[in-house]
């Protein structure tokens, strides 16, 4: 039997490690004592490590057929040089603020598929792209996304499937989009406006760093990608930020030095912490518009998930973990085999590997709606 390994025992991790275990020899590591005895009560194999220790990473990873890092953002690039260097093949979920085509040489000659952002978002929106970009000519494409929760505690009304500390990344990082053929830097939280979903209502929408890869794999000339909260979650993220509670700059406080960030981290902990049978739901919505076979076409792809209330995975951890899954059986065994850094939109102009990936999801109970539209 294949041996897969997944670093990461979060609730994406666990979610990951618990679907492949049925037909893998899969081992789930983490430094959370918590996080792995759960899996451990579904006979999984654990190892308890710290992601510091680059030499026991790699020690792990030799091990195995197939790396699968889900780590926090913080630390996902590093984390993925690291498992490059072993020359294993790697499906990395992690949202690293870094240029991960950075690594394609060191990937490329040590002939490792390293496939990376295999979430929903960026995830399967680049794969929904990368299949319609290979059959037409795209002019846009609008990425709306979010997981949010059905009870809404003020003043948030949010709670994160993973760590404060990467979901303020989204709220700091400068969003960059393009416009006319041309790279645009936005100010995150920038031109909100309000998208109307049937099962849910007007969500708010604004501009967040989600095209990562597909500036540089796209030639289209306008891209966005923006992230769906409740009304009123914007303003108050802006008087946090405008206070000063989400900067890296140390203030003394009684001879002690604090990072705001991290304590405004700390403190959302609690807020946002999603618990583990909190009623949740992931939301996406992805337009594509172009001209196939000299006619005007919009491709419309919706998706509507919540927390699974039997196995009591959260919606957040079913979209992106499934993906991850998905995209790890085509790796090991051999249906994609690219050398070097991979993001899905490779993948997704394949047809055979793309409807391979939406059939998974769709065994799974994950459901992307296609609606297609002449003009």
């Amino acid at each position: 039997m294949k041996k897969i390994v997944v670093f990461g025992a979060g609730m994406v991790g666990s979610t990951i490690a618990a679907d492949l275990s049925s037909d893998y020899d899969v081992t789930a590591v983490d430094l959370s004592e918590e996080n792995l005895y759960e899996l451990q009560k579904k006979k999984i194999k654990t190892i308890r490590a710290d992601f510091n220790d680059k030499n026991r990473m790699r020690e792990i990873a030799v091990e195995n057929d197939l790396s699968i890092g889900a780590v926090p953002g913080f630390m996902g690039y590093e984390f993925l040089k690291n498992l490059i260097l072993c020359g294993v093949n790697v499906v990395d979920i992690s949202f690293f603020p870094e240029d991960a085509f950075d690594l394609d040489g060191m990937a490329k000659a040590g002939k490792v598929t390293a496939v990376v952002d295999c979430g929903v978002a960026p995830g399967m929106s680049n794969f929904i792209l990368g299949y319609h970009n290979k059959r037409m000519k795209v002019e846009n494409f609008e990425c709306y996304v979010g997981g949010l929760p059905f009870e809404r505690e003020f003043p948030f009304q949010y709670k994160a499937p993973f760590s404060p500390i990467d979901v303020i990344e989204e709220y700091t990082r400068p969003a960059r989009i393009v416009v006319n053929g041309k790279v645009v830097v936005k100010e995150p939280l920038s031109e909100p406006e309000l998208v109307n979903f049937e099962k849910i209502g007007m969500l708010e929408a604004f501009n967040t760093d989600g095209l990562r890869t597909l500036l540089k794999t796209m030639k289209i000339s306008n891209m966005k990608e923006k992230t769906l909260r409740y009304q009123g979650h914007i303003e108050y993220i802006q008087v946090l930020i405008n206070i000063g509670l989400f900067s890296h700059e140390p203030l003394e406080i009684d001879g002690v030095k604090v990072k705001p960030i991290n304590l405004t981290s700390k403190l959302l902990f609690d807020k946002w912490k999603l618990g583990k049978e909190d009623d949740e739901f992931t939301i996406m919505r992805v337009i594509i518009e172009g001209m196939e076979n000299n006619i005007k076409k919009k491709y419309i792809y919706d998706l509507f998930d919540r927390f699974d209330p039997i196995t009591k995975t959260s919606s957040m951890a079913r979209s992106t973990g499934y993906t991850a899954a998905a995209v790890a059986n085509l790796v090991i065994n051999g249906r994609f085999t690219k050398k070097g850094i991979s993001p899905p939109e490779y993948i997704g102009e394949d047809e055979s590997l793309f409807n391979d990936v939406l059939s998974y999801l769709i065994d799974r109970d994950v459901i992307y709606r296609t609606k297609a539209e002449q003009s």
